[in-house]
């Protein structure tokens, strides 16, 4: 019965299943390596229960998005806006609380530190502006649906 067993894992490992009958041949087994097979064997079936639990770790580039939403008072808090910009931070930019001149200084401001920085910008309503770095895209869908809107009523007249 253990020569049988022999043959067949040796034919197995040769890959020749014919190859000790069509030749006659029987090689000496060295029986030193069934101990060590045996012990590659319980290796191999070694309980679950005895293997280190797999920990689940965070990768590294994963990194959260922040949108910072700020109302300046003044034009000096622009640079604490390019702050953010230039940390991948999105800020969305409410110029309620200035006037017009400093507004439109502020927007300009930070339209030219967002193209630097190969950033994005859109203006999302009245006094209200989205800036984003060059990891973040803007898209906007409100201005083709109001194009196909426009275009529907001016087909209905």
């Amino acid at each position: 019965m253990n020569n049988g067993l022999l043959t067949k894992l040796k034919n197995w490992v040769s890959g020749d299943p014919f190859e000790d009958d069509a030749y006659g041949m029987e090689e000496e087994y060295d029986f030193r390596n069934t101990a060590r097979m045996e012990q590659d064997a319980e290796l191999i079936d070694e309980p679950k229960k005895n293997r280190k639990p797999l920990r689940v770790v965070e990768h590294p580039t994963s990194q959260k998005t922040q949108v910072v939403v700020i109302e300046p008072r003044a034009f000096e808090e622009a640079l604490e806006i390019i702050e953010h910009l230039r940390t991948k931070k999105s800020v969305i930019l409410n110029l309620h609380l200035l006037d017009t001149a400093q507004s439109q200084r502020v927007v300009d401001f930070l339209s030219g530190a967002t193209h630097a920085i190969d950033g994005n910008q859109q203006r999302i309503g009245d006094g209200v502006f989205i800036f984003t770095p060059n990891n973040v895209s803007i898209r906007s869908e409100a201005e083709k649906s109001m194009a196909i809107e426009d275009a529907y009523w001016k087909q209905s007249y």
